[in-house]
């Protein structure tokens, strides 16, 4: 298995896990938003693929200057493994290359909010080592 850095021609594959996740008529925009990421200076988006080249999951990163905080912290915006390649250390590895990335980048921590939901992939970063946090808020702008 390989991790690389995602690009345009991997949309298909990242729509259709995508659509795994419950996000479905992604396809429009999908290869506009890889490449906004890989523009990004704070963001990247990584990929596992098998030795034939098919997509096994994906990875979404944002990384977060903290004013009042020595350290900075990374925010997984994004985590999906394939149905099929699930329990085969794909998220493992996709967890362990965006924890190296977060350390290169100065970050003390990483952070993900998971619907409450998502009951196996609350199993899963807790066997990562996450704990919960603070409560998690937000404001719909539209």
């Amino acid at each position: 298995m390989q991790i690389r850095t995602a690009t345009p021609q991997d949309s298909a594959a990242i729509t259709a896990l995508l659509t795994q996740l419950d996000y479905p008529g992604t396809a429009s925009f999908v290869p506009r938003k890889i490449s906004q990421l890989a523009a990004h200076p704070d963001a990247r988006l990584l990929v596992a693929e098998d030795e034939a080249g098919q997509l096994l999951g994906f990875i979404g990163l944002h990384f977060m200057i903290q004013l009042a905080l020595p350290g900075d912290f990374c925010r997984i915006t994004y985590f999906c493994v394939s149905d099929q390649a699930r329990s085969a250390g794909v998220g493992r590895q996709l967890e362990a290359a965006a924890e190296d990335l977060a350390r290169a980048r100065g970050c003390d921590r990483i952070e993900v909010h998971c619907h409450e939901r998502r009951a196996d992939a609350h199993r899963f970063y807790y066997r990562q080592g996450y704990e919960e946090s603070s409560k998690y808020l937000m404001k719909r702008l539209s």
